[in-house]
């Protein structure tokens, strides 16, 4: 496994941050994979909620889960990451994973907003318990522009860090508009 790719980078952070049994969201589940390390993590006891507007992206990430052997800590939902709060209690969850962009293998035209994605995020910090994370992976250039990763930074530069720690990183050497990691804690 490439060590320096963002999604093998982000598993690393979470899985430093989060404990077995807790409760955990992939606001954009995609093909799954995060929504599976999310099940691995949650074990038993914990519970993954998932969302994406894309019924291809359930029936990979439902595909993928069976193929694992993960059968009942999670729930698939088909809807708009910005309405997370319609399956979660405030202050209940410990991490929110989200990844920007577009399907991968899916149709590049069918990608998240910078207003649907602020919303989710705003609505994220409601759900996320005190002490609990947002990863936040922001894809842009090519297909997706950039207009949502700058839109999604200056949101975040504006939270109060009385009640928030945000921390983006980047790829200094990288070329091509390379992903923009984020990591948000709620105090």
């Amino acid at each position: 496994m490439d060590n320096s790719q963002i999604t093998h980078w982000c598993h690393e952070i979470i899985h430093s941050q989060v404990k077995e049994g807790g409760r955990y969201i992939d606001a954009t589940m995609g093909n799954g994979n995060d929504t599976l390390f999310l099940c691995e993590l949650a074990g038993e006891k914990g519970k993954v909620t998932a969302f994406d507007i894309q019924e291809q992206a359930v029936e990979h990430t439902k595909a993928l889960l069976e193929h694992h052997g993960i059968r009942e800590n999670f729930q698939l939902v088909l809807d708009g990451h910005e309405h997370m709060a319609e399956y979660e209690e405030p202050g209940s969850v410990d991490l929110i994973c989200f990844n920007f962009g577009y399907l991968p293998g899916g149709d590049h035209r069918i990608a998240t907003q910078p207003e649907t994605s602020i919303q989710a995020i705003e609505t994220g910090l409601s759900l996320l318990k005190h002490g609990g994370m947002m990863s936040l992976c922001i894809y842009s250039g090519g297909d997706t522009g950039f207009e949502e990763k700058e839109a999604i930074l200056e949101y975040l530069s504006r939270l109060p860090s009385k009640n928030y720690t945000v921390i983006v990183n980047e790829y200094c050497n990288r070329k091509n508009h390379p992903p923009v990691p984020v990591f948000l804690w709620k105090k």
